[in-house]
């Protein structure tokens, strides 16, 4: 595809107009300010007039599958809302509901200019294949919960964790990875902790972790560990020695950032989800001070109920002004690139988040045609401040169409939004027969 004369974010997130910007091969190959030569190389010629090209998103935070909770568990603290609503409603998901699921939240965030997400839930096997077959990007892992004091390899859960190295690290022609993980310091102990640690370092692979949600889990680990925080106490486990993306850190202090920057461990920030449990705002802008690369994550639909990151770039660029009274916090060019390269990189796709030649063409296009558009005295605080998912016409997976004017290419969409209603009617009816 060739986008002729159109609007860009660039590399630095400012925008440039009237620019030619070629893909080939899945890659950004040409961008300038005049026509490319040997246009018919490219294909199709993409009118810019109205548009602006942008790098696609990427949620640092996910649990897919979780689309059929939408609704379902609502205005409950984090605790009573895992252990009454989530909890029950999980051990009656099957793979294929996992699989129609992660079809529908891929679906979702192709609609809304996603094109990867870092995902943590069960049954593996079946979310790659819907990950595989909506042509999306994910990195994926299986999230134990061990309160028996044992090593990892003694769990059922174990075997999943192998399979995934084994058979879905790399699928996808390299579009979907496998990474260690635990859900949270206190759902797990020092024995299982280490050994997944350990496995991860041995494996090359990263880790993904529930870290510092809300105030009691911060209270209670450092009542279980001495005194250490979660960050503190993961950090003497190991969990930090390979690149790491902790998820949350609503409740971190300086001593925990400086933790986390020092081992270059990526901050994936949820500030709908955070609100919506009332589990409070993450000090993001100290995190960015202290050169922490914050990214920025939806969570699961039981606690953000929709998959739209502008949703979440707003909130990012929005909350610490107001929480710190201070104006100046977050720049757009910051929220920007927690939306985009900070994902990408958290998910070790280095060659992705960037409208730069070169780069992998995971690209979203949106229409600026609109009135909340008008003017563009400044159009990055314009897709910031004024931009919604609903706003994008296009987007690519490594050059590849997965949403269009309407249009998912890969996946039909009508027959998973019934397969999702169904499954979820019939976990519903189960729970309320066994109330």
């Amino acid at each position: 595809m060739l986008f002729k004369e159109i609007s860009i974010l660039d590399e630095n997130f400012y925008c440039k107009e009237r620019q030619w910007v070629g893909v080939l091969d899945g890659v950004i190959d040409y961008i300038g300010d005049e026509e490319p030569e040997r246009i018919a190389k490219y294909g199709e010629v993409y009118e810019g007039r109205d548009r602006l090209l942008m790098p696609a998103m990427y949620n640092a935070h996910t649990h897919a599958p979780m689309t059929l909770l939408r609704g379902f568990a609502e205005n409950l603290p984090l605790q009573a809302w895992l252990e009454q609503k989530c909890w029950p409603f999980e051990g009656k998901m099957t793979g294929e509901d996992n699989y129609w699921a992660t079809l529908l939240s891929c679906a979702e965030m192709a609609r809304y200019g996603t094109v990867s997400f870092s995902d943590r839930y069960y049954h593996t096997p079946e979310r790659a294949r819907a990950v595989d077959e909506a042509g999306l990007k994910a990195n994926l892992c299986t999230s134990p919960i061990a309160f028996e004091p044992k090593p990892i390899q003694e769990f059922p859960v174990f075997e999943e964790m192998e399979d995934g190295i084994a058979n879905i690290d790399g699928m996808g022609e390299g579009r979907i990875k496998f990474e260690g993980c635990i859900h949270a310091e206190y759902t797990n102990n020092d024995v299982t902790a280490k050994t997944v640690f350990d496995w991860a370092k041995e494996n090359n692979t990263r880790m993904h972790v529930h870290v510092s949600e809300t105030q009691s889990e911060v209270e209670g680990c450092r009542e279980r560990h001495d005194g250490k925080s979660p960050v503190q106490w993961l950090e003497s486990l190991g969990a930090f020695d390979v690149p790491a993306i902790a998820a949350h850190c609503v409740w971190v202090d300086a001593d925990d950032i400086k933790i986390l920057a020092k081992h270059g461990v990526t901050v994936a920030y949820n500030p709908a989800s955070n609100m919506k449990l009332s589990s409070g705002f993450a000090p993001v802008a100290r995190m960015l001070d202290a050169g922490v690369n914050v990214a920025l994550g939806t969570d699961g639909m039981a606690s953000n109920n929709n998959h739209d990151m502008f949703q979440d770039m707003y909130l990012m660029a929005m909350l610490p002004k107001g929480c710190n009274l201070d104006p100046t916090l977050v720049t757009p060019q910051q929220a920007l690139f927690a939306a985009t390269r900070g994902g990408a990189l958290a998910q070790g796709r280095e060659d992705c988040g960037l409208v730069k030649e070169g780069f992998k063409a995971d690209l979203c296009v949106l229409d600026v045609s609109g009135p909340s558009w008008c003017p563009a005295n400044d159009v990055p605080t314009n897709v910031v401040y004024a931009g919604h998912g609903s706003d994008v016409v296009l987007t690519l997976c490594d050059g590849n169409v997965v949403y269009r004017d309407g249009v998912w290419p890969t996946i039909d969409l009508e027959s998973v939004k019934a397969e999702v209603a169904e499954r979820t009617e019939r976990i519903q009816k189960a729970l309320a027969e066994s109330a």
